[in-house]
């Protein structure tokens, strides 16, 4: 079911009841303040500059803590999470680790990794403050585990406003009207829509499902509502097949960043991408709606596909009371309005000062607090699938995109 507005106050598909270890505090971590390891996949241009003014606020308000920064780039945080497995496996936690809020954090949780730190949002009183279906996807057998520090937006389609401009094209507001558009540009050697590896594939299938299911029944193919072989799904998942054709699939860009310089170029018409989109074109000069503009991914205008990034307590951190001082830096007015305007994200909080998100994100905020947003869960990003399930999708996208079987991919993916 598809939510409203920004309290995603229907957020019954989101609500994550698990049944998950209960993590008590941890007695025996160390209590040490003068210094903090945090885990994440923030280093690359746009990404790293959020991460800079974020600590740069939270060393202001810290001065005595030194930031250990562990940033692992690369994969939209897939690299950083293999990295990161290996060490909570080895008992040997950062102080504090990026995750997706949702249901990407089921596995730590069940394992024990992470402690329920509901009495810092009890402290902080961060419920009050906080979207309340937002804080419900934070929610697990009514513990919380994390913090989160922002709003992204996956649905986005980025474009280079002098290319359509000069084709007479405006970004398309359907699939099929894409493939239309796609036949004139290869007519006229530009690349229709440019790529990167495996999980941005997997954000683009999320953004094309949506596109032709809709917000009601793309969530339903993550709560149970929604048939994968029906014949809508499978038409979906036909039309994402030649979606794919009309992509630069066979030569696919390392990450996500080199796919969209294609655009920026004016090689490519096309990239489907998330918000972060914006602090990185930023970060090359450009300016919104002049070098490049953006609109919903084509069938999903009024939706927000959400995703929000989030920072956790690890059991047995070596400097815990250090780590509850970022956890609270994360949480913050003064951290959230530092980090967003670079990050180009929006701020988590209700009360951010809306004066500083300007560009693409004063477009975002208007569209996030609009009572008439439908608001749901990415799949690609950690809301709507726990990492066992997120990975079973991996497994058979990877095969799906070579043999193009919607049937064995819809077996797979529905499981």
């Amino acid at each position: 079911m598809g939510l409203s507005r920004r309290n995603l106050l229907v957020a019954g598909g989101l609500t994550l009841w698990l049944s998950a270890c209960s993590v008590a505090g941890d007695e025996a971590a160390g209590d040490e303040v003068g210094k903090v390891e945090v885990f994440s996949w923030w280093a690359g241009p746009g990404e790293k500059e959020g991460l800079e003014a974020l600590v740069a606020d939270f060393r202001q308000r810290n001065p005595g803590i030194e930031f250990d920064n562990a940033a692992v780039a690369g994969g939209a945080g897939t690299i950083a999470r293999t990295v990161l497995a290996t060490r909570l496996e080895n008992d040997d936690p950062p102080d504090s680790y990026q995750a997706h809020a949702g249901l990407e954090l089921d596995s730590d949780i069940e394992a024990g990794y992470v402690e329920d730190i509901r009495y810092l949002y009890d402290q902080q009183h961060w419920r009050e403050r906080l979207p309340k279906g937002l804080v419900e996807a934070l929610t697990f057998d009514g513990k919380i585990y994390s913090v989160p520090v922002n709003i992204h937006r996956a649905n986005l389609l980025w474009y280079n406003p002098a290319l359509l401009k000069a084709r007479g094209l405006t970004p398309p507001t359907s699939w099929a009207q894409f493939l239309t558009q796609a036949a004139a540009l290869r007519t006229a050697g530009i690349l229709p829509l440019s790529i990167g590896p495996a999980w941005t594939q997997k954000h683009l299938l999320e953004c094309v499902l949506l596109g032709e299911l809709g917000a009601d029944a793309y969530t339903g193919l993550w709560n149970g509502a929604t048939d994968w072989k029906a014949a809508a799904t499978q038409q979906a998942l036909a039309l994402f097949v030649q979606v794919l054709d009309q992509s630069d699939i066979a030569t696919a860009a390392g990450d996500w960043q080199p796919a969209l310089d294609k655009v920026v170029a004016g090689t490519a018409a096309y990239n489907v991408m998330g918000d972060w989109a914006d602090a990185y074109l930023r970060t090359k000069g450009l300016v919104f709606q002049e070098g490049y503009s953006v609109a919903a991914s084509p069938g999903s205008e009024k939706v927000y596909d959400f995703l929000s990034d989030s920072f956790t307590l690890p059991k047995g951190a070596p400097r815990r009371r250090a780590a509850e001082q970022w956890l609270i830096e994360c949480g913050s007015v003064s951290g959230q309005d530092a980090f967003n305007p670079q990050k180009g994200s929006v701020p988590a909080r209700l009360d951010a000062d809306k004066s500083k998100y300007t560009g693409y994100l004063a477009l975002a905020i208007a569209e996030w607090t609009d009572s008439a947003t439908r608001v749901v869960g990415s799949l690609t990003h950690g809301v709507v699938a726990g990492t066992v399930r997120s990975a079973a999708v991996d497994a058979a996208l990877a095969l799906f995109v070579q043999d193009r079987d919607t049937m064995k991919f819809a077996a797979a993916a529905g499981a």
